[in-house]
Formats: C-alpha cells, structure tokens, sequence
C-alpha cells in the first residue's frame, strides 16, 4: 500500500518554519505517544539544528504506560528534555512551561543580568494532528488557536503570548515529500496524521488489525467478543463485520463502515493504551 500526502500549505510551512526559526530560542517537538518514531520527521530534524529542543509525548492517555517509560529513558539517556502530557487534561501547562524553562535558563539569566526584558520564544512543531494547537490551548488556558481531530486544522503560523515571559509560535502539522517506509506511512494513518479521504480505509484498517492482533493480543477480541487466534487479519476484519451487523444487501459485508468503525475504536482509545513504536535501540 503506498501512501504519500504532501499538499502544497506543507510545503509553504516549511519555508515559513525555515525563516523564522532564527526568531525562536527554543523548539517544542511534539509527537503522538502512540506513535513517536513515526512523527519524528526528517525535514523537522534539518530544521531544528542545534536548536534546544523539548520533545513533547501527547496523548499519554491513549499510550502504553510501559513504552512511554522506554521513550522518556531513550531521550533522558540522551540528554534531550522530554515532557509527557495529555494536552486536553487538567494541570499539564505548568510542566510544559517548566521544561521549556529549564532549556532557556542560561539565556533568561544573561538578559536578566544585564537587566533587560526579553521574552523567550518557542516555535511548536510536529506532524499533523499530534495536538500541537491543543498544547497551546492548554498553556493559555483558553482556546486561542485552531484546533481539530484531523489534520491539516493549522495552516499558517499563530505567534502565542503566555504570562512569565513566553512567546509560542504555533505551525501547521508537516509530514514530509517521500515517506519510504510503509510501516510508519501506515502508523501515521492509524493516528489521523494523514488523511483518512485519501487512502483507502479497508486496507488501514486491516493493517491496524494485523499489528493490534500482533503487539496486543486479545485486545481485539476483548473489544468486538470474537477469537482471533490463529485468523488472518481479513477473516478477522469480515468476522467484525458480522459481529457490528456492517452488512449491504446481498449479504455482502458493508466494508467502509466496519474500516472507519475500527478506526475510530483505535483512536478513541477502545482497544486501551496502545503505542506501536518501540525506541531506536529496541526496534
């Protein structure tokens, strides 16, 4: 299956981020916890030079506790600030807004020396629908910038003005022009970074189902009370069909319907905490 979506506001967002990167002091990376390997985008990494930079793991509530834990270790490890949050809970902004302090301090500390104000700016960046605009949102403490459960909400940059002297510019979610490797294409579907009108659902869903069935035994079957031991991966989607009722005339199986049913699940979190991408050194 190959899938590649790269729209043109993509690639005037990178020439937007590449002109004012040298306005900002720091970057905000933020990744889907369910999927961090797979957001981590090549073109962004260009991008950042040696920038500080603060990964952001969001959606921690949907993310398997175990692999978070591996994630936080593999960039503590390397000495590169990690925060995890659920952006649409209570009380993350304070631990948001302490890490990217911390990776400002010895800038802050010259200008206050020298008794000067400066606000210390911050460019967040990340792939589509990784809920960067939904950070913000929670860091303000009201609904400031955009934001949506699909992607491509972001279309151009939105400078943010927090209290303490924190200046956050928001940026449209970035894949990039060739994505080579069908795992993490697939993986970027499962999570809404690419747009569900432009692959095709039976296939996605099929895949989610192929590698839930793989990583997270019985969890398909705890959810739609089927077995699925030892069943192919369609035999198990045909069998949620027959299960939900998703059925045509002719008793042909009503296949869009049960590939966006099971889709959705994923992502609301049906199937509980899932993270499909383990660290580098673990893959």
């Amino acid at each position: 299956m190959n899938i590649q979506w790269f729209p043109g506001h993509m690639t005037k967002a990178l020439r937007m981020m590449e002109e004012n990167i040298k306005l900002v002091d720091a970057i905000g990376y933020v990744l889907d916890a369910r999927a961090p390997l797979c957001c981590l985008n090549p073109q962004l990494d260009k991008l950042i030079g040696n920038k500080p930079c603060v990964f952001i793991l969001n959606k921690c509530d949907l993310a398997d506790e175990e692999k978070i834990r591996l994630w936080r270790d593999y960039f503590r490890i390397r000495g590169l600030p990690c925060v995890e949050i659920t952006a649409t809970a209570s009380a993350q902004a304070n631990r948001v807004v302490a890490i990217f302090e911390q990776v400002t301090e010895t800038l802050r500390k010259k200008y206050a020396d020298k008794g000067v104000f400066r606000p210390t700016r911050y460019m967040i960046v990340g792939v589509p629908n990784c809920g960067k605009s939904t950070i913000i949102n929670c860091l303000v403490g009201k609904k400031t910038v955009i934001s949506g459960d699909k992607p491509g909400v972001t279309k151009g940059k939105q400078w943010v003005r927090l209290t303490r002297g924190l200046e956050l510019l928001d940026t449209p979610g970035t894949l990039w022009p060739k994505i080579d490797d069908e795992n993490v294409a697939v993986r970027l579907c499962f999570i809404g970074s690419i747009k569900d009108d432009i692959v095709d659902l039976y296939e996605v869903a099929i895949s989610l189902l192929e590698q839930l069935n793989e990583l997270y035994p019985n969890r398909i079957d705890d959810r739609y009370g089927i077995t699925c031991a030892e069943k192919s991966p369609t035999d198990i989607f045909s069998e949620i069909c027959l299960k939900r009722g998703y059925m045509l005339r002719g008793a042909e199986l009503d296949t869009e319907r049960c590939a966006k049913a099971v889709l959705e699940d994923f992502r609301k979190g049906k199937f509980g905490r899932i993270t499909f991408d383990l660290p580098p050194v673990l893959n």
